[in-house]
């Protein structure tokens, strides 16, 4: 278990804000939340206090680049426009931001603030979310060893892998993750689900009843990002001094 994260941990271009966890709980983890295309990072501030989750600390970060002065800001490394709807591309690119999130990861949290891997969760939407997975993978990659590039786990909403991402891996990763996506009209489609597949080892797909890509609105569809978190977030309460926890 970690400090709690501050201000000052971060890399000074790097814009975000800290939730803490609820009045008198430790930050035994980690939630970086990742904003979609054209966001920032306040909405997703409002989303880690409104959640509230036990023992955890919520880490708001904004996409480091301006979207053409229209006030939003985006994760990918180029802007790209699709030729066949004529709006922007989500896929364009995350390496500068992948590595960003990586130093974010390796050098703040686990450096600094004394985190593991294992603590650190990300949740994404849209592009937030394809970041998110990619870097996953990108940390897998740099391990001595799979388990030891393994997160707490992705939520990933309506996020698929980029095209730059890797087609599979031997050994897969091993950082469970949780895709949630309309059940039609969808950026995760059902080619895009194989990949995740053949890239990580642990993936649950969930479908919403809607079309189309957005956040979830109402109380099922949030009832398996609510689940998935029970499941990989660490608790020291009941914890005797000295004890410690398995999972």
């Amino acid at each position: 278990m970690g400090r709690l994260p501050t201000d000052a941990d971060f890399p000074g271009k790097v814009k975000l804000s800290i939730v803490p966890p609820p009045a008198g709980d430790s930050a035994t983890n980690v939630l970086v939340l990742l904003h979609g295309l054209g966001d920032n990072h306040e909405s997703f501030t409002n989303l880690g206090k409104q959640m509230k989750l036990p023992e955890t600390v919520c880490i708001s970060i904004q996409g480091p680049q301006n979207l053409l002065g229209l006030g939003g800001f985006h994760w990918g490394d180029d802007i790209i426009f699709d030729s066949t709807s004529g709006g922007l591309d989500a896929d364009s690119g995350f390496n500068q931001t992948t590595e960003l999130l990586k130093i974010i990861v390796k050098e703040t949290l686990v450096g600094k603030c004394e985190y593991t891997l294992r603590e650190i969760v990300f949740f994404g939407f849209g592009q937030g979310g394809m970041v998110a997975l990619n870097t996953a993978v990108s940390l897998h990659q740099a391990a001595a060893d799979a388990s030891s590039g393994e997160l707490g786990g992705i939520i990933s909403i309506c996020g698929a892998l980029p095209s730059e991402a890797p087609a599979s891996l031997a050994p897969k990763c091993k950082t469970p993750v949780l895709v949630c996506a309309g059940s039609q009209q969808s950026s995760v489609t059902p080619s895009s689900e194989d990949k995740l597949k053949h890239v990580f080892e642990f993936v649950e797909t969930k479908r919403y009843r809607k079309h189309g890509d957005s956040m979830p609105s109402n109380r099922d569809e949030m009832m398996p990002i609510m689940q998935f978190l029970s499941r990989r977030l660490r608790s020291t309460k009941g914890v005797p001094a000295g004890g410690v926890e398995i999972g």
